[in-house]
């Protein structure tokens, strides 16, 4: 039985969805496909008055019934609190989409080093605290599953967005080793893996100007949103969304890391370090 197969059923109870960075962007289209779909939501951010304006719009077009709950996934009481939220109004999770994440373009060095933790509490820790919270019952009901949001970062190396690469690689890792374990107990495990993408996402990483945001294959949040919840629906364990983005990751496995590695730096290398 897919993901879908139960809140499309109308002889059923409807099944809900918990997805995090749902105030904009490829989340806010995620909570979109999920309510078209039946689920009701939980819907979590750091921006209480644009996931309130969600709720209200899902409300209107599907009946969806959403809890919000805000708060920052780089603090490390956030999951559990999210956890307890869940707990202490008995919503029983049967999907988790770990969607929240961001980026930061420039030297490693330049950096700060509290941009880099945060991004590796919220782009790793959170998502595997979160699903290890939250897969036990699925695996319990034998149903449901989590829906982890990653990137064509995670298949090359990333100079000058260093960190952030490495995180979608953890999670592109992650999802496919839980996949394995989960088979034969109903619950799915995909990892969507985007590539460049309209979102905020690029003005908080600083990449507005860069090449990798310039060009036809920049896909919408919303087109990504639907491949990512079809690709889930179906059972698949990776989802990479448009031709261009396939073919680039195939293309990729084809050639020497260190070629890869060029290429991500010539599509993201802030002018002011251009040799």
């Amino acid at each position: 039985m897919s993901p879908s197969a139960v809140p499309g059923d109308s002889n059923q109870p409807k099944q809900t969805a918990l997805i995090t960075g749902a105030s904009a962007g490829i989340g806010r289209d995620l909570a979109k496909e999920f309510a078209a779909h039946g689920y009701d939501l939980v819907l979590t951010a750091r921006r209480e008055e644009e996931l309130t304006k969600l709720a209200d719009e899902l409300r209107d077009a599907h009946g969806t019934k959403s809890e919000i709950f805000a708060g920052d996934l780089s603090q490390s009481s956030a999951p559990h609190a999210i956890f307890e939220f869940t707990s202490q109004r008995q919503l029983n999770i049967d999907v988790l989409v770990n969607n929240a994440g961001f980026g930061a373009n420039g030297a490693f060095v330049d950096i700060d080093l509290k941009t880099h933790m945060d991004m590796l509490a919220v782009n790793i820790s959170a998502l595997v605290e979160l699903s290890r919270l939250y897969l036990p019952e699925m695996v319990k009901n034998r149903r449901g599953g989590v829906l982890n949001v990653a990137s064509t970062a995670a298949f090359v190396p990333g100079p000058f967005m260093t960190v952030y690469y490495a995180t979608k690689a953890f999670v592109l890792s992650f999802s496919e080793g839980l996949s394995n374990e989960v088979s034969g107990t109903g619950v799915t495990i995909s990892c969507l893996c985007p590539g460049a993408t309209t979102t905020e996402f690029q003005q908080r990483a600083k990449l507005d100007q860069s090449r990798l945001f310039a060009g036809p294959h920049i896909m919408s949040s919303a087109a990504v949103a639907r491949e990512g919840y079809d690709g889930f629906a179906a059972g698949k364990t990776v989802v990479i969304t448009g031709p261009f983005n396939k073919a680039a990751v195939f293309s990729a496995r084809l050639l020497p890391r260190s070629f890869a590695a060029n290429v991500a730096r010539r599509l993201q290398e802030p002018t002011s370090h251009n040799r």
